[in-house]
């Protein structure tokens, strides 16, 4: 019996040691840039670079987010379309390419955003291989971002599932999956919701300033909703919507998100962004409104209206929502107090305008200086730039201001 004991003991403190010895390994691959690679058997298996977290403003009270909409990479080398003549021989997915990169060097952003339709799934013969190139310029930059899906990224060879997890594992990337459904329950119904609808519904929170009295605190939210892609919906082919299940798990991220306390003994109302492909039926109603950008193109969103934007009334705290799908549009319009801003199509593989250069959306959100340091968000500001010669930069206008709000 003693025996027993002491070769239970000896192999319980091997079995200690060796999983010690592998995570003090793990670590030290992590945290240095020489070795960024295991060897396990014959395998080599590549570990994830992390970006430096939590999301967090600057020293200087801004963060800003670059928003990328409507990529449409192909394979590559993908011809463009809708450029003008003289620009088309030498014009390719290494033009979407390097306006990324061109742009992530003028605006030094803090976070980027893709909103969708991040590869042409048609001209896409391998998803993941298309998807590290589209996805290329972000992660050398070692920026932090995330992104969604839209309507033609899984026509290729991963399914919408798939694709969420390969960017989820991404350099720097800090997509999500899908979250749970716990305690979650339908408000028609009164029963449980089993599971959200689609993949890379999300939320990220940003803090305040290092060093401020927000520094613990998330003083941004930012929420990410997959908006689907095609459907057939009472016999007619539609774009998808952001289904129920979807705005139920946004309500009670919101609430709990609201409940929270500060270091000023006072609860904050924290705005929130929020960020999907597919537009809402309601931006319709922006044609026969004032906006800020163009309005070029009829708005393709879903035959449902599923409630988004009284969803994000009641909730209080979603100032605005960037959006793509339409790339030739790229205006920002208010609705319910609420601004709607399209990102401008980026792609050079995605469908345009000859002469109108692509584009990138640019938002950045200014904290109010306190007595001491900084504090809440008090202006959220949007502009754009242009891949012409000079970089334009168009259309600068304040979203949302607490001092003009109350």
């Amino acid at each position: 019996m003693d025996s027993e004991n002491t070769t239970t003991e000896k192999n319980w403190k091997h079995s200690l040691l060796y999983l010690i010895f592998i995570i003090s390994i793990l670590h030290l691959t992590n945290q240095t840039n020489f070795s960024r690679k295991l060897i396990l058997g014959n395998e080599t298996v590549r570990i994830k670079k992390n970006p430096e977290l939590p999301l967090r403003f600057r020293s200087d009270g801004t963060f800003k987010i670059l928003q990328v909409a409507d990529m449409h990479y192909g394979n590559g080398i993908t011809r463009c379309r809708d450029v003008l003549a003289s620009e088309f021989e030498f014009c390719s997915d290494l033009n979407t390419t390097q306006f990324l990169k061109r742009v992530i060097e003028k605006e030094s952003p803090d976070f980027l955003a893709f909103t969708g339709d991040n590869i042409f799934g048609s001209s896409s013969p391998d998803a993941a291989e298309s998807m590290f190139k589209a996805f290329g310029p972000a992660m050398e930059s070692g920026l932090p971002w995330a992104a969604i899906l839209g309507n033609h990224d899984q026509e290729s060879t991963l399914n919408r599932e798939e694709l969420m997890t390969l960017i989820s594992l991404m350099d720097y990337s800090v997509s999500q999956i899908n979250p749970s459904a716990d305690s979650l329950t339908d408000s028609a119904t009164g029963r449980m919701i089993s599971k959200i609808d689609g993949f890379g519904n999300y939320n990220l929170r940003v803090y305040g300033a290092p060093g401020s009295m927000l520094a613990n605190n998330s003083v941004l939210n930012l929420f990410f909703l997959d908006s689907g892609d095609r459907v057939v919906y009472q016999g007619i082919r539609t774009y998808g919507w952001i289904k129920d299940s979807q705005l139920q798990w946004l309500r009670h991220v919101s609430r709990e998100l609201q409940g929270q306390e500060t270091d000023a003994t006072y609860p904050i109302k924290t705005p929130a962004l929020a960020f999907f492909h597919i537009p809402i039926p309601e931006i319709r109603q922006l044609f026969y409104k004032e906006i800020i950008g163009q309005f070029q193109e009829g708005v393709a969103c879903s035959r449902v209206n599923s409630a988004v934007l009284q969803t994000f009334v009641s909730m209080g705290d979603v100032k605005a929502v960037f959006i793509g799908h339409d790339h030739t549009n790229d205006f920002c319009g208010k609705l319910d107090e609420i601004w709607f801003c399209y990102g401008g199509g980026i792609g050079y593989h995605g469908y345009g305008k000859a002469g109108w250069p692509r584009r990138a959306r640019i938002i950045q959100a200014e904290l109010q200086k306190g007595k001491k340091s900084w504090t809440n968000v008090q202006r959220i500001m949007t502009w754009k730039r242009l891949d012409d010669e000079k970089m334009s930069k168009i259309d600068e206008q304040v979203l949302w201001d607490r001092l003009l709000s109350r």
